[in-house]
Order: structure tokens, then C-alpha cells, then sequence
């Protein structure tokens, strides 16, 4: 089985599943596992590598409106690598290539190779897509020791939570400028972590929300997880966040409990380091029961000095 994945929780599949050997080829964003980097990439993105927040949030909005993917592939890349198996997505209209664009590439390439598109907004679909992968690759039978591996650690962290004594108010922001809410499977790992989302739905897209929003919530702990964003990226916005109204004055902020995680190689991405994602921000909401997950960056807890914010001084 020759093996090309067109988004990067594909290809963390694909590994997970002990089936690295199979891919010949993967997209440009693909970094994990970092042998990855090596094989051919067979997308390029139109986002310029210098845009802003605000720009890309411009260029996304735009590209709805065209039902333009912002990824393309790159043909002549993918006919050389003469794929039996192309693994891609249906979930996010401009985040990756559009599905009509591999179906038509799919038709034109020797042999037909079989295109599966994976759809997840929950965990428990994320986990079945291993299984679809597994099955697809003819290899049904490590689909389900991969995701008996994973639950068993979901499981661990759910029943830590469940002796918690208190659950704190969350919210889990995917993007700053503007602000986004999470969603998909983002507010499910917040309640098997052990805390309450506030404004992010389980299973719903994530969206558009108004400032006004989070000071009507007034978390206690807020967890930034930008899109694509890893945690050094997602600081460079953090004068944009503190210079919303009344930041200063939110629980989160007077309690010291702000903080940064790298979304892109753990929240944003649908794929068994949703796990990993799950036990950093258990351990940021109950650092008393869940232990720091080993072998993974924490969340940058932010002080005052981080976000412009004088101590104890509401802005």
C-alpha cells in the first residue's frame, strides 16, 4: 500500500496506526513524526508566510465565499508517487484541499487509488477514523489496538477528573484576532479534563464570537489554542488580546490562569495527539490530580508582564 495523506492528522493516523513505511507522500504543513518532513510534499498553500491574524481571517472569509480551498496540490508530484491509498478531509471547507480537486486528481491517476475522507467533530470520531484507515490500508486489526491504546488514556484522565472537587469556568479561544470560541471536539476535551466551557459547543463549529462574549463569561481559566498556530506564534497576537476592553478585569487574568498551548501540533489537529491535548489541559485545570504529561511541552502559563497587564490592576 502506497500511501499519500493530505492533512496532517492523516499522516499522525497513519504513524499511529505502525504504518509509516507506507507513505510516500504528505502535505506541506506535515512536521510529525519529524521523519515526515523528509517525503515529498504534495500541496502548497496560498496564505503568505508573512500575513497577520486579522489577514488570514480576511483570506479565509473570502475563500468561503468562492468555495476556494487555500491548499492545492501539486499534480504532477502526486502522479509520480502513483498512490494506492489517498486519506483526506471533508471537515474544514478551506483548510486543506479541496475535496473536489483530489476526487478529480484521484480519477486521473493510473490504477484509480482509493480516496477515504475523513470527517471527525468528536473524539470518539477521531478514534473511528483510525479504524477507517486501518481498514483501508488492509489492516483492520491495528485500527483497534491503536484506539484501545488511546481510550485506556482518555479513560485515565476521565476518572482523575471525576474526584475533582471543583470544575472550573473555561474558555478555550482558537483564534485572537478576531476572537474565536472552540468547537468539534475542543469542549469535550475541556469536560473530560474537568472543567466547563463557556461558550464553545460540543460537536459545533467553532465561530466567530464578540469580545463581549468572553467578559459576559468571565472564565476563571483561559486556554489559547490558535489554529495553525504553535505557542510562539499565538504570542506575537497577545497585544491584541490584552487590548480588549476590560481584559484586565477577567477572573482569568486577576487569577494568574491565562494560558498559551501550541495549537497546531496538539488542539487544532484531529488525530490521536488529541490524547496529548487532552492530558496538557487537564493538567493546567487540576494540576493537583493530573499529573504533567511526560514527554510533551505544558501550556505557557502567562504572567502579568506577558500580557501588558499591570498586576492586580484591571485595564
Amino acid at each position: 500500500m502506497r500511501i499519500v495523506s493530505l492533512l496532517p492528522s492523516a499522516t499522525e493516523i497513519v504513524c499511529e496506526l505502525g504504518l509509516a513505511d507506507q507513505l510516500v507522500g504528505v502535505t506541506h504543513e506535515c512536521d510529525y513524526p519529524p521523519f515526515v518532513r523528509r517525503l515529498p510534499r504534495v500541496t502548497r498553500t496560498l496564505i503568505p508566510e508573512i500575513a497577520s491574524s486579522r489577514d488570514i481571517d480576511g483570506l479565509v472569509r473570502e475563500r468561503l465565499k468562492t468555495e476556494r480551498a487555500l491548499y492545492s496540490l501539486d499534480l504532477p508530484t502526486l502522479e509520480r508517487l502513483e498512490p494506492k491509498l489517498i486519506v483526506t478531509q471533508a471537515l474544514c471547507d478551506v483548510c486543506a484541499v479541496a475535496e473536489s480537486e483530489v476526487t478529480a486528481a484521484a480519477c486521473r491517476l493510473p490504477g484509480r487509488p482509493k480516496v477515504i475522507n475523513l470527517e471527525p467533530t468528536r473524539l470518539a470520531d477521531v478514534f473511528e477514523c483510525l479504524n477507517l484507515v486501518g481498514e483501508a490500508a488492509g489492516a483492520p486489526e491495528l485500527g483497534r489496538v491503536a484506539v484501545a491504546r488511546l481510550q485506556e488514556r482518555v479513560e485515565a484522565v476521565a476518572g482523575r477528573s471525576r474526584a475533582a472537587t471543583s470544575r472550573p469556568r473555561v474558555v478555550l479561544l482558537e483564534w485572537i484576532d478576531p476572537p474565536f470560541c472552540c468547537g468539534h471536539w475542543s469542549p469535550e476535551l475541556v469536560r473530560l479534563a474537568g472543567g466547563v466551557e463557556l461558550i464553545g459547543r460540543e460537536g459545533e463549529r467553532s465561530r466567530t464570537i464578540s469580545w463581549s462574549d468572553v467578559l459576559r463569561a468571565d472564565p476563571e481559566v483561559m486556554v489559547i489554542a490558535c489554529c495553525g498556530f504553535d505557542a510562539e506564534r499565538t504570542r506575537q497576537d497577545l497585544p491584541i488580546l490584552a487590548g480588549y476592553r476590560e481584559f484586565g478585569s477577567l477572573a482569568c487574568v486577576r487569577a494568574g490562569r491565562v494560558h498559551v498551548v501550541d495549537g497546531n501540533a496538539y488542539f487544532s489537529r484531529p488525530g490521536p495527539r488529541l490524547v496529548d491535548s487532552l492530558e496538557i489541559l487537564a493538567h493546567v485545570l487540576h494540576p493537583d490530580i493530573h499529573p504533567p504529561p511526560p514527554g510533551m511541552p505544558l501550556a505557557q502559563r502567562l504572567t502579568p508582564l506577558d500580557l501588558g497587564v499591570a498586576e492586580g490592576v484591571p485595564s
